[in-house]
């Protein structure tokens, strides 16, 4: 069960989608979420949920994967994230687990937030 406000899951940018799975699944026996050619989350220890995913549309970097947070009310969030001098660079928007936005901390770095809804 996600927790409001809590780190929640990490999304890896890849070149090749086929090639990262096939990897991490030999190295460390992770299984997959099929989102079709462009995404797949990685199953969670346990077999419960999902703990991250694998996005060729994200460039991979030194700089790190993307930090996702999970809210119980994503619009409530985003204000919180202004008012506390945070900028909202991407979204709300939807996608095939509910709604998401990224954010820049005051330092510049790139998060994510998303809701079930």
């Amino acid at each position: 069960m996600s927790t409001h406000h809590a780190i929640d899951y990490i999304e890896l940018g890849v070149k090749d989608l086929a090639l990262s799975k096939a990897f991490y699944a030999a190295a460390f026996d992770w299984t997959f979420n099929e989102y079709g050619p462009d995404y797949a989350g990685f199953v969670a220890p346990g077999g419960e949920g999902e703990a991250g995913g694998l996005n060729p549309g994200r460039e991979p970097g030194r700089n790190g994967p993307l930090v996702l947070l999970f809210s119980e009310d994503l619009d409530a969030t985003a204000a919180a994230i202004a008012a506390a001098g945070g900028n909202v660079v991407e979204g709300p928007y939807a996608f095939p687990g509910g709604r998401r936005l990224h954010f820049l901390d005051p330092s510049g770095n790139e998060l994510g937030v998303w809701a079930a809804s």
